[in-house]
């Protein structure tokens, strides 16, 4: 199946990010969000991450324009109707991506295959809201998109081998690196990333060491680039409890429950670097 122009559903941190990423690559991409305001925001956002490429010799700067004018921003999501591939991305709620699955199954045509970048949600449950269930699968992004090389691959229970296929075929042609994952609450990565926050989060919860210790000893004990609170300002607290919930609902093993303190700084609106306050402040 020939793919040449994607529809990306959602403009946030991730969405600007894969819009970003499948335009470099030299698909054309309509990038779909309910707020102008983020649609705004995204472009601004790609527009600095694409010179930021620049400096680094990834591309020339008399290329950006080009790359800018094969993304599409739009708040009626009827246009996502022309494209070939969607790729949703909108915020960690199931019953949110249920919702979009279900109208993106009427709008496009039945031959599109619908991914959805979630880093935690039943691609089954997202399949089976649709009427093309063998049409549907997982396509996790790694934060920040432009950077990461790895894309997570989940495939459903009902997904095709055709499906899979084209899928891994498309992340290539965008640089990546696919792994396969089989349809399990928090897939490779988050399984193991996120509760490795969480006891960060205990053990800052407890007064057993600062956030700045804490982050200097995974950083320096374990050669990790950033430590794990300093990556959850990073991925949103909101995000990191919303994956923490989904996993300890489907495993209902108390080693996955949230951290009240995680609870507690989502519910005061403390999510990171996107509100300028988290574990650290970033006024």
């Amino acid at each position: 199946m020939q793919i040449e122009r994607v529809g990306v559903v959602g403009a946030g941190q991730m969405g600007n990010g894969i819009a970003h990423v499948f335009a470099l690559s030299g698909f054309d991409v309509v990038m779909y969000d309910i707020s102008q305001d983020q649609l705004d925001k995204a472009k601004v956002t790609i527009e600095k991450n694409l010179k930021r490429q620049v400096k680094k010799g990834v591309l020339k700067e008399d290329e950006i324009e080009g790359v800018l004018d094969r993304i599409v921003a739009t708040t009626n999501l009827e246009h996502i109707a022309s494209v070939d591939y969607v790729v949703e991305a909108s915020p960690e709620n199931e019953q949110l991506k249920v919702e979009l699955f279900k109208k993106l199954d009427d709008i496009v045509d039945e031959h599109v295959i619908l991914a959805s970048n979630t880093s935690s949600i039943s691609i089954t449950k997202l399949a089976i809201s649709t009427k093309r269930p063998d049409k549907v699968l997982g396509m996790h992004f790694m934060n920040p998109v432009p950077v990461m090389k790895l894309v997570e691959m989940i495939r459903g229970l009902t997904t095709s081998d055709e499906t899979y296929n084209t899928a891994i075929e498309l992340a290539k042609k965008l640089g990546k690196e696919p792994v396969l994952s089989k349809d399990y609450a928090g897939f490779i990565v988050n399984r193991i990333l996120i509760p490795m926050i969480n006891e960060a989060i205990f053990v800052l919860q407890e007064g057993i060491a600062s956030a700045e210790d804490i982050d200097k000893a995974m950083k320096l004990g374990t050669n990790q680039p950033m430590g794990p609170l300093t990556l959850a300002d990073f991925i949103g607290l909101d995000t990191v409890l919303a994956i923490q919930n989904v996993l300890y609902e489907n495993f209902k093993d108390p080693k996955y429950r949230p951290a009240p303190l995680l609870v507690k700084m989502v519910e005061a609106g403390y999510l990171g670097r996107k509100t300028s306050r988290g574990f650290y402040s970033y006024q």
